[in-house]
C-alpha cells in the first residue's frame, strides 16, 4: 500500500511539475517568438514574406486597364438594356480606380513572389520553423490556459485533502473533529460535482453549445474524487485521535472552502432548486485565469526558494551583529516588503515565502509568537510599493488617481509603517536591546555577504539576459514567469557546488531532481487550498447576488470625520471577509464615489483603503493572514506558542502586534491628513 501511495505521489508531483512548467515556457516562448521576429526581419529585410507559404498568384499583373473597362461597360449595358423604367450609368471613373487598386494588389503578389523564389533558403526554412514552434508554443497555451488551471486546481485540491491541508480554523484532534472535518467535505465534494454534471447535461439538453465542456468534465470528475478521498479518510480515522467531544472545536476543523460550499448547496439545492448554481459560480474562476495561475507560479517559486540555502545566507549576514530578535524582526519585514509587491497581495507571499521567514526566525533564535506574528504581516506593508498590481488595479478602475501618484505616497505609508513597527517591537522587548561593537561585527558580516555575490551575480545575468534576448522586465507582469526560470539557475548552482564538495569528500552527490520534487509537492499542497478557497468564494458572491442582496454604503455625513471613521470600519470588513482583488472592484463602485463627494482626496482614500484591507487579514475572528500563516508553518508551531510568554501580551503576542501595527498606521493614514490639512 505504502508503494501505491508514492508511486501515486511521484505521479501528482510530476503532473503538477508538467502544467508549472507549461506556464512558463508558454509565457516565455511569447517574448521569444517576438525577439525572434524581430532577429528575421534583421537578417532578412523581407522576412515576413519568406515565413509564409510560397506565394502563388494566378492574377494578371498586366493587364489592359481601358480594355477591362470596356468590357465591364458592354456587360453592365447589356445587363440593364431590358429595364427601361430604371435609368443608370456605368460610372467608369470609379470602375477604374477600383481596377488600378486590384492591379496595384497582384502586381505586389507577384512582387512577393518573385522575393519568395530569389531569397528563400534553407536558413530561412529552419529559422521560420523555430520562430513558429514558438508562435505555437505560445497559442496552444493561451488556448488551453483555463484547461492547464482547472487541472492544475483538481490535482492540487485533491492532494491537499488527501494531506488533510485544507485552510481551516483549527487541526484536526478529536475523532468528533475528525467526523465533522471529513463528513462535511465528501458532502461539499458531492454537491460541487452534482452540479456541475447537472450544468454540463442542462446545457446539453437546452441544445446550447458550450465552448470548453471539457473543462465542466473535469470539475466534475475532480470533485468526486475529492468527495472518494474524504469519504476514504472518513473511514480510516488515525489511531491518535482524542475522545474529547467538543463540537465547537470540531466546527472549526471544516475548512473554510468546505463551508462555503456546505453555503452554497443549501442555498442552491434547497431553497432555489437549482442544482447548477454552484457550478455556475465556480467557474466565474475562470474570469481571472491569469491571475490565478500566476499565483501558482509565485507560491512554486516561494518552494524552490524555501530549497536553497539562499535565504539561510541571507539572514547569516545579520547573525554576527547579534542583533535583539525584535530587531530582526524588522529586518524580516523589510526585505519581504519587496517580493509582496510583486506579488500583489500579502496572502499570496505568506504561502510562498512565510515558512521560509518562519524558518529564519527562529533558527537566530526569535522567540515563536514574534516570529508569527511577522510571518503573518511580512507582506502588509509591501503591498503600496511599487509595482503591486493591486495599485495599477486601482488606477485603472478609478481615473481619478494615476499610478504614480499612488505608488509615490505608498512608499511613504510603507516607512510609516516600518516606523510604527520598530516602536511597537522595541516597546514590548524583553531585553534590553544591546548591539556589538562595529568593529567586532562588520568583517564577519562582510564575510558572510560575499556567499550572496555568486546569487547576485545569477540574478543579474539572468535579468539581463531577458532584457537583451526577450525585451523583458521583471515587474508585476512578468515576474510570474521570469522568476521560476531565476529560481531553477539557484537551485542548479547549487547542486553543481554540493556535487563538487561531495566529490571531492568522496561522498554520494546529491540529487537534482530531490529539491524539484520537495518544492512540487509543497507547493501542490498550498496551491490546493489557496486556490480552493478563492475559486469558493465566487460560490458565496452568487448567494449574495441571488438572494437579491447587495452591500451598500450610506451617504451625506455631518463632517468628513464622521465620513472617513464610517468609511474605515466598512473597509476592515470587507478586508477580513474579501480577497483583495474583488475587494477592489467593490470598493471602486460602491464606497469611492461616497468618499470624494464627503471631501475625501482620492489618495488620501485609497492609502486609508489598501491600509485597511491589510487590517481586515490580521483582525479576528476570520484573521484570514494568521490562518495562511498556519497553514505553511504547522499548527504544532502555533500550539507550542501558546504556551510560551509570561502574561497575556506575549501568550498572544501573533495576534496583538500586527493589531496594533496596522491600527495605529491606519488610524494615522486615514485621519491625519484631515485633522493637519
Amino acid at each position: 500500500m505504502q508503494k501505491v501511495r508514492n508511486t501515486l505521489g511521484k505521479a501528482l508531483s510530476l503532473s503538477v511539475l508538467i502544467l508549472l512548467l507549461t506556464s512558463v515556457v508558454a509565457g516565455n516562448s511569447e517574448n521569444i517568438n517576438a525577439q525572434l521576429l524581430k532577429l528575421g526581419l534583421t537578417i532578412w529585410d523581407n522576412y515576413f514574406i519568406l515565413r509564409a507559404e510560397p506565394p502563388s498568384p494566378v492574377c494578371d499583373p498586366d493587364v489592359d486597364v481601358e480594355e477591362r473597362l470596356d468590357q465591364l461597360e458592354a456587360r453592365f449595358n447589356a445587363e440593364h438594356s431590358g429595364f427601361s423604367l430604371i435609368e443608370d450609368e456605368f460610372d467608369r471613373e470609379n470602375a477604374r480606380i477600383s481596377l488600378l487598386k486590384q492591379q496595384t494588389v497582384c502586381q505586389n503578389k507577384h512582387r512577393n513572389a518573385q522575393i519568395y523564389a530569389q531569397e528563400y533558403s534553407l536558413g530561412v526554412a529552419i529559422f521560420s520553423a523555430i520562430e513558429d514552434s514558438f508562435a505555437q508554443i505560445s497559442l496552444f497555451s493561451i488556448n488551453h490556459q483555463k484547461t492547464i488551471l482547472i487541472l492544475l486546481l483538481m490535482l492540487c485540491a485533491n492532494y491537499a485533502t488527501w494531506k488533510t491541508e485544507h485552510i481551516a480554523f483549527r487541526a484536526i484532534h478529536s475523532h468528533l473533529d475528525h467526523m465533522l472535518a471529513y463528513g462535511t467535505q465528501v458532502i461539499a465534494g458531492v454537491a460541487l460535482s452534482i452540479s456541475t454534471s447537472s450544468f454540463f447535461i442542462g446545457s446539453l439538453e437546452a441544445g446550447t453549445k458550450l465552448s470548453s465542456p471539457h473543462l465542466l468534465i473535469i470539475l466534475a470528475t475532480g470533485s468526486a474524487l475529492m468527495a472518494f478521498i474524504s469519504l476514504y479518510r472518513l473511514v480510516t480515522p488515525s489511531a491518535s485521535l482524542t475522545r474529547d467531544k467538543k463540537p465547537l472545536h470540531g466546527l472549526l476543523t471544516v475548512p473554510i472552502h468546505t463551508w462555503m460550499l456546505l453555503a452554497a448547496t443549501w442555498h442552491f439545492f434547497i431553497n432555489e432548486q437549482h442544482l447548477p448554481g454552484i457550478a455556475i459560480y465556480f467557474t466565474q474562476i475562470f474570469h481571472l485565469t491569469n491571475l490565478h495561475l500566476s499565483i501558482a507560479l509565485y507560491i512554486w517559486v516561494g518552494m524552490l526558494l524555501k530549497q536553497t540555502l539562499l535565504p539561510k545566507k541571507l539572514f547569516a549576514v545579520f547573525t554576527p551583529w547579534k542583533l535583539p530578535p525584535e530587531l530582526l524582526a524588522v529586518i524580516a519585514i523589510l526585505l519581504l516588503a519587496v517580493p509582496t509587491a510583486y506579488t500583489g497581495a500579502s496572502g499570496i507571499i505568506i504561502i510562498a515565502m512565510g515558512a521560509v521567514a518562519y524558518q529564519e526566525l527562529r533558527r537566530i533564535g526569535t522567540r515563536r509568537q514574534l516570529a508569527l506574528a511577522v510571518t503573518a504581516m511580512t507582506g502588509s506593508s509591501g503591498v503600496v510599493l511599487r509595482p503591486c498590481l493591486l495599485v495599477v488595479g486601482i488606477a485603472i478602475l478609478n481615473k481619478e488617481v494615476l499610478s504614480d501618484e499612488l505608488f509615490y505616497w505608498g512608499s511613504k505609508v510603507f516607512l510609516l509603517t516600518l516606523c510604527v513597527f520598530c516602536f511597537f517591537v522595541i516597546l514590548t522587548k524583553q531585553q534590553p536591546l544591546i548591539l556589538p561593537a562595529f568593529k567586532d561585527a562588520i568583517r564577519p558580516s562582510a564575510r558572510q555577504a560575499r556567499q550572496l555575490l555568486p546569487y547576485a551575480l545569477i540574478l543579474l545575468i539572468s535579468m539581463g539576459l531577458f532584457a537583451w534576448l526577450l525585451n523583458a522586465y521583471l515587474d508585476e507582469f512578468s515576474a510570474p514567469i521570469l522568476l521560476p526560470v531565476i529560481l531553477i539557475a539557484i537551485v542548479f548552482y547549487e547542486w553543481r557546488v554540493a556535487k563538487k564538495t561531495a566529490l571531492a569528500k568522496a561522498i554520494p552527490p546529491p540529487s537534482l531532481p530531490a529539491p524539484f520534487a520537495l518544492a512540487t509537492r509543497d507547493a501542490s499542497i498550498q496551491i490546493g487550498a489557496l486556490i480552493m478557497l478563492m475559486a469558493c468564494s465566487f460560490t458565496v458572491g452568487g448567494i449574495i447576488e441571488r438572494s437579491g442582496g447587495s452591500l451598500s454604503f450610506p451617504e451625506g455625513f455631518d463632517s468628513t470625520l464622521l465620513a472617513m471613521l464610517a468609511i474605515v470600519v466598512f473597509l476592515v470588513f470587507i478586508g477580513m471577509i474579501m480577497d483583495p482583488f474583488g475587494a477592489l472592484i467593490l470598493v471602486s463602485g460602491i464606497i469611492a464615489p461616497v468618499a470624494y463627494q464627503q471631501g475625501i482626496e482620492p489618495i488620501h482614500f485609497w492609502m486609508t483603503c489598501l491600509v485597511a484591507f491589510e487590517l481586515g487579514y490580521l483582525t479576528p475572528p476570520v484573521s484570514l493572514n494568521h490562518l495562511l500563516t498556519k497553514q505553511v508553518v504547522g499548527s504544532q508551531e502555533v500550539e507550542l506558542a501558546l504556551q510560551e510568554g509570561h502574561n497575556f501580551y506575549y501568550r498572544h503576542e501573533r495576534i496583538l502586534l500586527p493589531l496594533m501595527v496596522m491600527s495605529t498606521t491606519l488610524l494615522i493614514v486615514a485621519f491625519g491628513p484631515l485633522v493637519f490639512k
